[in-house]
Formats: C-alpha cells, sequence, structure tokens
C-alpha cells in the first residue's frame, strides 16, 4: 500500500475521509494531515475502535479509492 498518495493529495482526500468518517471534524483532518498514524488515532478516539479495527477500516477504505 503506497500511503504516499494519500498525503499527498490530503486536500482532496479529505472530502473521502470525512464521507467516510462524519465524526471526524475537520480541526481532526488538519491535525491529521494524510498522516496514517495520526488517521488511526482519530479513528480510535471518535469511534471508539480498537487499534486492529481502525487499521482495518483504513485498508478498506484505502483499497475502496481505485489506485
Amino acid at each position: 500500500m503506497d500511503w504516499n498518495r494519500v498525503e499527498g493529495n490530503w486536500k482532496q482526500m479529505k472530502g473521502k475521509v470525512k464521507e467516510q468518517w462524519g465524526k471526524l471534524t475537520d480541526d481532526d483532518l488538519d491535525v491529521i494531515n494524510g498522516k496514517r498514524e495520526q488517521l488511526e488515532g482519530h479513528l480510535q478516539q471518535r469511534y471508539g475502535y480498537g487499534k486492529d479495527q481502525a487499521q482495518r477500516e483504513i485498508n478498506d477504505w484505502y483499497g475502496r479509492q481505485g489506485w
């Protein structure tokens, strides 16, 4: 998985991330700034996910992006 594509296109990706995980605030998205570890942590906070579940959610979402 090449997460660099997400980081490099974060301004465009923020909308897609917000669609998937609506509990994330705009401030959360600014802090995440395309960093996978930050996204994992915020999903754990906002949704009560464990680390493994957050990673699975991100992997599933990333796989649906068509890259």
